[in-house]
């Protein structure tokens, strides 16, 4: 199964490694930034939630929350802080907080509510939808793919295909099932159009090529388990 990355927020650093620790003993891929500034220069399409504390020095925890709802990121976000009024707490919600949780914290309880979010995200395909394998990224929320965070140039219709393979994985598609699907009922193609789409796509995955598997006489499935080629 594919490791969940997650941003820990705070300028406390025994909190980001007390959090760091456990989450990656549940699974969980850390990344840390100690402000709010560091925070939103390592957030990229590969996480799935950030846990940020809301009083830190420099710009704030919902000062950052903020920003990243402007750039209509849907990122599920837990709001760590030791403001627990009533204000507060619907301030963070009103800034599209998911959870809130005051300090001092139960780690337990963290992880359990960290669980819940991330399963709860994964199930609203039409909210978030984000395919990560390694450090490939499929973000249909932008419309891009990423390898190692750089965005790689596809069409629109080698990402219409990309994601189409992606949503319905790891069904197997017939090349009839993604002409149909990707392309419109007034254009003029062939089947062979399918293969010929896909072997540039394969071509500008690069090391991940091998994600795409051809079943001959069959079509073709996203293989999200693949390993990168080295």
């Amino acid at each position: 199964m594919t490791r969940q990355r997650i941003l820990v927020v705070d300028d406390e650093k025994d909190i980001c490694d007390i959090l760091q620790f456990n989450l990656e003993n549940d699974g969980y891929i850390v990344d840390v930034a100690y402000s709010g500034e560091e925070a939103l220069d390592k957030l990229d399409p590969q996480h799935s939630l950030i846990i940020l504390d809301v009083m830190m020095s420099g710009i704030s925890g919902f000062t950052v929350a903020e920003t990243i709802r402007k750039s209509n990121n849907p990122i599920p976000i837990i709001f760590l802080t030791a403001k627990n009024s009533e204000n507060d707490l619907l301030t963070g919600f009103s800034l599209g907080g998911d959870d809130y949780l005051p300090k001092p914290f139960s780690v337990k309880e963290l992880l359990a509510r960290v669980k819940a979010i991330l399963k709860r995200s994964n199930t609203q395909v039409n909210n978030v939808r984000k395919w990560i394998i390694d450090d490939l990224v499929i973000d249909a929320n932008f419309n891009r793919v990423t390898i190692h965070g750089e965005e790689i140039s596809l069409t629109k219709k080698e990402f219409e295909i990309l994601l189409l393979l992606a949503q319905s994985a790891p069904q197997m598609l017939t090349r009839s099932e993604i002409l149909n699907r990707v392309w419109s009922d007034d254009e003029f193609v062939l089947d062979r159009t399918v293969d010929v789409h896909i072997t540039r796509l394969r071509k500008k995955l690069g090391e991940y090529s091998s994600i795409i598997v051809n079943r001959s006489g069959f079509g073709y499935y996203l293989n999200l388990e693949a390993k990168r080629e080295s």
